[in-house]
């Protein structure tokens, strides 16, 4: 999990525009992404995809309903949305440049991510800046050691459906919007998270075409 940490400990808190997110990343994957069922029908749009140092993309993030802004005159707590997460199931195995050995993907990689991911779009904009690192430093502590000891104190269990069959998520609220982790199959982790839409009403599924998502985000702009 130190590859997948090392990947999202710095988080892009200001989202680029939807129209300079290139779909490429995406369709270099080896593994099926992953978004919300039929049942969402409002817009979904790309995020990011992380890659291992040889290129090989490890993981990625698809977006549904209103993009989370850090403008300062939105308040969060108006914004409705969720992000899927898909990391791809790997072994431990050697790094690319043979030095040393990355660890193997888990649920606790897509707790990560997904954790960090809400915080990257929770940060307390009006904070003074002097204490804003010292704030998401301790709130980045906090998610890792959440992700590490995912299904302990802190996670309840939610089952949700993954391509209609029901599967069990680790799943956490926080005041800043909740999370969820779980494996599906095709060889991938499933992370979510969101605020404004309820954890409680949603299913994932294989995204038959990913280039939907950009074309669904040009549609929007």
């Amino acid at each position: 999990m130190e590859s997948t940490r090392r990947a999202a400990q710095t988080p892009a808190f200001a989202p680029a525009p939807t129209a300079h997110r290139s779909v490429d990343g995406y369709l270099m994957a080896a593994f099926p992404w992953y978004g919300l069922d039929e049942a969402f029908t409002g817009p979904r749009w790309l995020m990011q995809v992380g890659a291992a140092a040889d290129g090989t993309v490890e993981h990625g993030s698809t977006g549904h309903g209103e993009e989370p802004s850090l403008r300062v005159e939105t308040s969060p707590h108006e914004q409705r949305f969720a992000v899927v997460v898909t990391v791809a199931s790997r072994p431990l195995r050697r790094s690319a440049d043979g030095t040393g050995m990355l660890e193997a993907t888990s649920v606790s990689s897509a707790a990560w991510l997904a954790g960090s991911g809400l915080l990257s779009c929770t940060w307390p904009t009006h904070m003074e800046r002097a204490l804003r690192q010292d704030w998401l430093d301790q709130q980045t502590a906090i998610a890792w050691d959440l992700a590490d000891h995912v299904g302990g104190e802190g996670w309840s269990t939610l089952n949700l459906p993954v391509d209609g069959t029901p599967t069990p998520f680790h799943h956490r609220d926080s005041e800043y919007g909740w999370v969820l982790a779980g494996s599906a199959g095709n060889d991938v982790h499933i992370g979510a998270y969101g605020r404004g839409m309820s954890a409680y009403g949603l299913g994932f599924s294989v995204i038959q075409d990913i280039t939907a998502y950009a074309a669904s985000a040009a549609g929007t702009e």
